[in-house]
């Protein structure tokens, strides 16, 4: 069982990722090419060191400072999954909010944490007066599987600097507003 938090500076900690499990091993990849997804062979294993733990706390922090989101699910006082949403609202033609987080911990993938984060966070960039999620998605079939079942789509305003921290993640856009429905 798992409860969910938005947290205010005071809940902070900077072990609170300690014994977080970010592993991930990917075997096949999604990427753009010509405005379409293709499902393409890539091994690859993504793993948190103790120092990108403690950055990401760090991360933590600055976001709250700056009137940010970190939304947190709880087992017990253990963190099992966590998302972040930036402060700001940018865009062009639509007033986009970045989640620049969401992740649960490997034991406790599959039991709906990440759904339960998701829907949070879109909430609260709706109380901000967000129109849609920005994400910049791991480019694995199992992440852009989840964020397809969350009715993501390609963005179709594709943010520079975020694109431009990691190339091979995917683009993605979500509405928050009434329209949206989960699939």
């Amino acid at each position: 069982m798992f409860n969910i938090r938005n947290l205010n500076r005071n809940d902070i900690t900077s072990t609170m990722l300690d014994n977080f499990n970010r592993k991930q091993e990917t075997h096949r990849v999604l990427v753009q090419c010509d405005g379409m997804l293709r499902e393409r062979d890539d091994d690859f294993e993504d793993e948190w060191t103790l120092d990108q733990k403690r950055s990401i706390v760090d991360h933590f922090v600055r976001t709250i400072n700056y009137s940010g989101s970190v939304i947190v699910a709880f087992d017990y006082n253990r963190v099992v999954g966590f998302a972040v949403l930036e402060p700001y609202i940018f865009g062009a033609t639509s007033r986009y909010c970045e989640l620049s987080y969401l992740h649960v911990t490997r034991e406790a993938r599959g039991h709906g944490i990440g759904e339960a984060l998701f829907h949070e966070v879109r909430e609260v960039a709706k109380r901000k007066g967000a129109q849609k999620l920005y994400i910049g998605a791991h480019p694995s079939i199992e992440t852009q599987s989840f964020y397809h079942r969350m009715n993501c789509i390609l963005t179709k305003e594709v943010y520079l600097p975020i694109y431009e921290r990691e190339k091979r993640d995917i683009q993605l856009e979500c509405p928050i507003g009434d329209e949206s429905k989960f699939k």
